[in-house]
């Protein structure tokens, strides 16, 4: 579907004007909602746009890029979608008096941005340079929910203890929200590195108060960057204390089992004599000498618990 909001030389706001009208007016912006095939080829056919930016915008996904031809400059970013994170490219020409922007999803930062352009009071913000800010703001502000969302997942597991989680879901779920969290980063620092070029770009139009904005943008974009990072580590010191504390608990068990054979390898070694069968062995003919060995075996065993004891392997376990 392709959408169109006009400014036209009265300063009136017209909704889908004809396409042959555009030259006309003021300033537009043609929106390209995942367009068919006979949308897709207005590009060229009657905005002739360079046949690469044209590829570039078919062919996703591209990386973030700033890029400029002849009066007009490019841009490719991402949005994510919200429940898969997914990216989903979006693709802006920005000229002086147009702005038009083309992808293949119905994204609803897109739509949020149409409708306020639409509600607006004063037509004249209706720039292109205006459009641009407004989509790419509502993107990067789409990316905090996200980002939200991860944080309270692994406060979730950093608090829980055995209580609530099993030790293999604990490594699972932080494994899971550390790939997001990849995802997120994928996106995030792209775009960060762009919007900078922006700013630092001579070619981009953009007027001078509307830098602030866009140096906004970049802000929000240092801040997610450096929360995805420490989000990364936190979830490294999660799967290093699981490990540890599996470690920990392996030497206890090691530990326990340890004592176990130990304490049992004297009285197995007596009870291994006294299961022979030699004709000479005096022992067996003693009335008392069960009793003595069973008592000998009991002595031993807690000599030694009181040995190891003695020695601190309990100690901890």
């Amino acid at each position: 579907m392709l959408r169109i909001l006009a400014i036209n030389q009265e300063n009136e706001l017209l909704v889908n004007p004809p396409l042959e009208s555009l030259e006309g007016m003021k300033w537009y912006w043609a929106d390209f909602n995942m367009p068919t095939d006979e949308e897709t080829s207005l590009l060229g056919s009657f905005f002739h746009f360079h046949p690469l930016a044209i590829e570039d915008c078919i062919h996703s996904l591209q990386r973030p890029k700033l890029e400029h031809y002849e009066n007009l400059s490019f841009l490719v970013f991402h949005t994510l979608n919200q429940k898969t994170l997914e990216a989903l490219e979006v693709d802006l020409f920005i000229a002086e008096n147009f702005t038009v922007s083309f992808h293949y999803e119905d994204l609803n930062e897109i739509n949020y941005v149409w409708d306020y352009f639409q509600r607006s009071t004063s037509n004249d913000r209706l720039k292109p340079v205006e459009v641009a800010y407004k989509i790419m703001d509502k993107v990067v502000d789409s990316f905090f929910p996200i980002m939200d969302e991860m944080e309270d997942h692994l406060l979730g597991i950093e608090n829980s203890g055995e209580e609530r989680l099993a030790g293999n879901m604990i490594i699972q779920k932080t494994f899971e929200i550390r790939k997001d969290l990849l995802k997120l980063r994928q996106t995030v620092l792209p775009t960060r590195d762009l919007v900078y070029r922006i700013l630092e770009s001579k070619r981009f139009i953009i007027q001078e108060q509307k830098r602030a904005y866009f140096q906004d943008i970049h802000d929000h974009l240092i801040k997610l960057s450096q929360i995805i990072e420490s989000n990364r580590e936190l979830t490294s010191d999660i799967r290093d204390n699981y490990i540890s504390m599996n470690s920990f608990r392996m030497n206890n068990i090691m530990k326990t089992l340890t004592v176990i054979t130990t304490i049992f390898m004297p009285l197995t070694f007596l009870a291994g004599i006294y299961g022979m069968n030699f004709a000479n062995m005096p022992e067996l003919n003693w009335d008392a000498g069960y009793y003595v060995i069973l008592f000998i075996m009991l002595l031993i065993g807690i000599s030694m618990f009181i040995w190891f004891k003695y020695k601190g392997w309990f100690e901890n376990g």
